[in-house]
């Protein structure tokens, strides 16, 4: 049982906390790029909230939005650390988004603040620019709120959002692909690569495509990413292998259309594609059974 269920069971007043919750996940989400970070802030953020005396807090979503920012800062700082050392590359936990997890995502906008291709330019930011351009982009608050969630001055908070638009803006790509094309995309990238059908996927894939996988260490990966047509094709034969049980399942993962395969109720591994001109350019496979866990767990709560 979760804290924050716990909490409720226990008779705390957590109405206005469970009215936040959504928005606090969604939020944490983009700041660390992890689900189980996002819900360990989101838990340590309720923690204090049962401890605050909220008779002298006025507006309960600001005062949790401002504990839960600075939460992530100081896990971004930490989490800068174990990146260096990660075994392999390192892609951000998949989320299932068809069930509003991260908000919603309605524009272009919205569902490029959630792909894993933003998500890793997010990671080239300090923590203090990744917080107020998360919070400013994707939430549009205004310099004045960012300044009084994260303790700095409100010219602070517009300078570290112009300095990180501009890094970020200097290597933004958008995949644009709308959803039912994606997934008619993915179901066919699927039916070629567990078929073998070598020229099937040629014709699906961009001649600069490039794999990505996350391993952590903890599986068999790739710890260099793949890159070329002819290369990602032969890569991609471990696909076509007989596994006893195994199901894979077409859905929308960071807004973009994706993968997930399972054996029984163990998630193997997650895909992710970035799809351009009616092509496959990049796909993102993470298959570190720690970044996994969230996402089983939503598939099966909603199956």
């Amino acid at each position: 049982m979760s804290v924050v269920a716990q909490g409720m069971e226990d008779g705390k007043d957590g109405k206005d906390f469970e009215a936040a919750r959504p928005r606090l996940f969604a939020i944490a989400y983009r700041m660390l790029g992890s689900a189980a970070e996002a819900e360990d802030a989101v838990q340590d953020t309720f923690l204090r909230w049962t401890a605050a005396d909220r008779s002298d807090i006025e507006v309960p979503v600001a005062w949790l939005t401002k504990v839960l920012g600075n939460l992530c800062l100081t896990r971004l700082g930490s989490a800068r650390a174990r990146r260096e050392s990660y075994v392999g590359p390192w892609l951000p936990e998949p989320v299932a988004t068809e069930d509003s997890a991260l908000g919603p995502l309605d524009t272009a906008e919205q569902r490029d603040s959630v792909s894993m291709a933003f998500l890793l330019l997010l990671e080239r930011l300090n923590p203090a620019e990744r917080a107020v351009f998360v919070l400013r982009e994707a939430f549009e608050y205004a310099h004045r709120e960012i300044a009084e969630i994260l303790d700095l001055t409100e010219a602070n908070s517009q300078q570290l959002y112009h300095r990180a638009r501009r890094r970020v803006a200097e290597e933004r790509a958008r995949f644009p692909s709308a959803p039912r094309r994606g997934k008619e995309m993915a179901q066919r990238f699927l039916s070629a690569a567990r078929g073998g059908d070598l020229e099937g996927l040629r014709e699906l894939l961009a001649a600069d495509v490039v794999s990505w996988a996350d391993g952590g260490g903890k599986t068999h990966a790739a710890r260099k990413p793949v890159r070329g047509l002819d290369k990602v094709v032969r890569y991609l034969g471990w696909m076509s292998t007989e596994v006893p049980g195994l199901a894979v399942t077409v859905l929308e993962l960071n807004g973009q259309p994706g993968l997930l395969a399972t054996v029984g109720e163990q998630p193997l591994l997650a895909v992710v594609l970035d799809i351009a001109d009616g092509k496959i350019t990049t796909i993102r496979i993470v298959n570190n059974p720690d970044k996994l866990v969230f996402l089983n767990t939503q598939v099966r709560r909603n199956g």
